[in-house]
């Protein structure tokens, strides 16, 4: 039972480019966004009120000039001449996407316009309820600001945006930029967040919810601001564990000093993804939020520094089009593995770039790689092999030319859009190389260089040499000495999963990640090993004792009922699946508490509802469909599952109820609802 998570799926959408910044420069922003809802937050339809104030220059004579607004209801449309006259009886029109002005604009002036609208979004922000109290918090991705803010789905549009926000007291509000003021009312709190540089609109946001925070301050002055359930306190070391350690380093590293006023980072319920890189102000998945012993498995470290490098390569330097999307995913993944690298050493950045090279290899075997510069590319391409490209680049021209090139880079294109060609004319220059060739293997090649990417892994790490070497599958004879050897845990580990029949008692005497791999690989236990099998239930991983638990539980039913007493406590991960799985034996083991078996099945059933995460619903679906234990209540949240604003959960959920259709008692109950 491996823990999943989708850590390619980070943040990123579909651009937009639009012809509009040829001839206007938009460069402020002052709105303010009261958002209503009802006390529960979610049982009316919520909605905005708002007002903004955009100004904006004239690079040549135009005859019109257009804001995305998506289903929104104007109250007041103002518009203002150089001279600050107001234009009466303007002429606009509004097809529930774009809100244009009719109206001829003088060359080199600089024009103001008013609104006041109300909207009622269906996308880019999101209204929940967790644990009895309301959160909200947005998703840009790439285009959708405009449903709650008017605003530009191009990127090549940056504004300084200056919001202020309103909502009830009794809860914290968080956006982009450094805070001015609070003004507390006797309801509701008006926040004002002021930006001191311009953004795409894609990246403004703002969260709202119960939260603590503590602050850290960089070596340069930067306020990190890490925020946090109350109820998580002791939670907060371990989840922004080498924040402020990153930061440094990557502004070292970088040697561009960070951008903007602050950084401040947010977790939320259900996000849609990892994590996303809003301008100053990350917010990411409280699924990351963790204790110490799920630090060992699944941290947020990478999503942390990855977010973070996009502060400066996706907010402060955009890409133009999809074509150079790269530019913001492959620098980001790059970056923060260089982050990484300085924490955890040289063989942890080696071997995720080995698996990165393996996974992009099955994907071009598979037949789903492309080229980087296609703006239909994966994921898993703008990444991982945009990381790669990076890497590759920098063995091949040097760490200083490298170095010297980003920084330029950034200094000439800094808070505007960019295109492939103007870094690599950059590295070029201080390379004093042509990167043609460079070019056609890296970038425009329609398939991974998985044999030059190899190459390179081994010429600088001989634990890469060594884990190739390593190898089992024909069971050979130094099998046995490999696990008791001086090898990497990496390889251990490899053997293991190739010959798990081979695991003796001395290879327990292992570290943490061999013992891992022993829990994983092992199914069928020796009785011989079975003592030294059931320390792994004692272990600082929750992926171990889930698996060790399951394996021992299914390999010794006369000790079923100790294994389940000794692990009865463990919760595991926030979708708490060593607690489900704990729950899904009890109920399947004959005589093991029967008092209590209605209890334990109520709980397993309420990890179904809307209360919880949605990985923590969608393992409680996958255990009551194992058990073939579906009550009304399960179906009802099933069902209700079918409607998530996570896409990946709403499949799962209608390809569950779809499946379930066929059995003739479900069948009913899921047509009522």
């Amino acid at each position: 039972m491996k823990y999943l998570y989708f850590f390619f799926i980070l943040c990123f959408g579909h651009i937009v480019f639009a012809q509009q910044t040829e001839y206007i420069d938009f460069t402020k922003a002052e709105g303010l966004v009261i958002i209503k809802t009802d006390s529960l937050g979610i049982d009316i339809n919520p909605k905005i009120i708002g007002q903004i104030n955009y100004t904006f220059k004239t690079k040549s004579a135009i005859n019109s000039v257009y804001i995305d607004a998506v289903n929104m209801d104007f109250k007041e449309i103002k518009f203002f001449k150089p001279n600050g006259e107001r234009i009466k009886d303007i002429e606009y029109s509004y097809d529930t996407k774009r809100l244009t002005f009719h109206l001829k604009l003088k060359r080199n002036q600089k024009y103001k316009f008013h609104l006041y609208y109300v909207a009622k979004p269906e996308k880019a922000i999101y209204f929940l309820k967790r644990k009895g109290d309301i959160q909200i918090w947005t998703q840009g991705q790439g285009k959708y600001t405009s449903h709650w803010l008017p605003s530009f789905d191009d990127v090549n549009e940056k504004v300084e945006f200056d919001l202020w926000i309103n909502y009830n007291n009794k809860y914290e509000v968080v956006s982009n930029g450094k805070i001015k003021t609070a003004l507390e009312g006797s309801l509701e709190t008006t926040f004002h967040y002021d930006m001191n540089q311009p953004m795409s609109s894609y990246l403004v946001a703002l969260a709202i919810g119960k939260y603590n925070k503590i602050t850290e301050t960089s070596k340069s002055g930067i306020p990190l601001e890490y925020y946090y359930y109350p109820e998580d306190s002791a939670k907060v070391e371990p989840t922004y564990r080498y924040t402020k350690r990153m930061f440094d380093f990557l502004e070292s590293e970088i040697d561009y000093p960070y951008p903007w006023q602050n950084y401040k980072q947010v977790p939320v319920h259900d996000f849609l993804y990892s994590g996303m890189e809003n301008t100053s102000l990350t917010i990411f998945s409280d699924a990351f939020v963790i204790d110490s012993i799920a630090f060992n498995d699944k941290n947020y470290v990478n999503v942390n520094a990855h977010e973070l490098a996009h502060q400066w390569f996706g907010d402060l330097v955009t890409a133009k089009s999809g074509e150079h999307h790269w530019l913001q995913e492959g620098f980001a993944t790059y970056y923060a593995l260089l982050a990484e690298r300085e924490i955890f050493g040289d063989h942890y950045f080696y071997w995720k770039l080995y698996n990165s090279a393996q996974d992009l290899a099955s994907q071009d075997l598979a037949k789903q790689g492309s080229k980087l510069l296609n703006p239909k590319a994966s994921s898993l391409t703008f990444y991982e092999h945009g990381a790669w490209a990076l890497y590759a680049l920098r063995e091949q021209v040097g760490d200083e030319a490298f170095k010297t090139a980003v920084k330029r880079y950034l200094e000439q294109h800094q808070f505007a859009n960019v295109e492939t060609q103007d870094f690599i004319s950059e590295v070029e220059k201080a390379s004093n190389q042509d990167l043609s060739g460079f070019a056609s293997t890296w970038l425009t090649a329609e398939t991974f260089p998985f044999n030059k990417a190899l190459e390179l892994l081994k010429n600088n790490s001989f634990f890469i040499q060594e884990y190739e070497m390593v190898d089992c599958e024909a069971k050979n004879a130094r099998c046995d000495y490999y696990l008791t050897s001086t090898i990497s845990d990496e390889a251990k580990s490899k053997i293991i999963a190739q010959v798990p029949e081979r695991v003796t008692k001395e290879v327990f005497n292992s570290s943490l990640k061999v013992r891992q791999a022993i829990a994983q690989h092992v199914q069928t236990i020796p009785k011989d090993l079975k003592d030294h099998y059931e320390t792994l239930l004692n272990d600082a991983s929750y992926v171990t004792i889930e698996a060790a638990l399951y394996n021992l539980w299914n390999n010794f039913s006369e000790d079923r009922y100790t294994y389940l007493d000794q692990t009865k406590d463990v919760v595991g991960f926030n979708d708490k699946n060593i607690r489900q799985l704990w729950l899904a034996l009890a109920l399947n083991t004959f005589g093991y508490e029967d008092g209590n078996k209605q209890a334990y099945y109520e709980e397993l059933v309420h990890y179904t509802t809307s209360d919880f995460h949605f990985e923590t619903r969608q393992l409680a679906f996958t255990y009551l469909n194992s058990l073939k234990a579906f009550n009304e209540n399960a179906l009802a949240s099933l069902k209700d599952a079918t409607t998530h604003h996570n896409w990946r959960f709403k499949k799962y959920a209608k390809e569950l109820v779809e499946a379930l259709s066929k059995h003739p008692d479900y069948k009913v109950i899921l047509d009522r609802y």
